[in-house]
């Protein structure tokens, strides 16, 4: 499907030169009785290099369909390519370490994610914005060292670092964002 400049938003899916790029940030102004000015910021999907640029009015954009679907974390390959297996077709593929590997740190092995497709080829996975997981180590805490927000690092059962209060223990539940990867709480699990 193709789109007029005028009629791009926010949060779609362009193929420009090739490459996937969504949509970032949109803005169509009109400066008295001059010509409109449209500014579009997007972000590569592959790379996740972010770019401008300044179309005319009447210039065509070709819009990507993308699709969703549920998939399972399978395991971590030893060039750092990520194995899933669709949860409706039990298919495996393989997303790229560089494509993935921020978000993949909050995911353990068999948990189910969503998983972006433009046509056949995987571009990118969605996390919900909180997750639990386990502290699997800790630093011990120190008496007296808790007159302020004082925090320790700690390890979780995915192997990412964390820095969470002093009265967090290994072995305790917690809730970290997917977004900043910072401590959320105690899991209530």
């Amino acid at each position: 499907m193709n789109l007029k400049a005028t009629e791009l938003r926010k949060g779609l899916v362009l193929i420009k030169d090739g490459q996937l790029q969504i949509i970032t940030e949109y803005s169509h102004h009109t400066p008295g009785n001059w010509r409109a000015i449209i500014q579009v910021k997007t972000r590569n999907l592959q790379t996740g290099q972010n770019g401008s640029f300044r179309p005319a009015a009447g210039e065509q954009f070709e819009v990507a369909y993308l699709d969703k679907k549920k998939c399972q974390y399978l395991y971590q390959e030893a060039n750092g390519n990520y194995c899933f297996m669709d949860a409706e077709t039990y298919e495996q593929f393989q997303l790229e370490k560089e494509m993935a590997e921020d978000k993949m740190r909050f995911v353990r092995e068999s948990d189910e994610i969503e998983v972006t497709f433009h046509e056949t080829t995987a571009v990118s996975i969605e996390l919900p914005p909180q997750v639990v997981l386990e502290i699997t180590e800790a630093e011990l805490a120190v008496k007296g060292n808790s007159a302020t927000n004082v925090k320790k690092d700690a390890v979780l059962e995915t192997g990412a670092p964390i820095r969470v209060p002093l009265h967090i223990n290994a072995g305790e539940k917690v809730k970290v964002s997917t977004d900043t990867g910072e401590f959320m709480g105690r899991a209530s699990e």
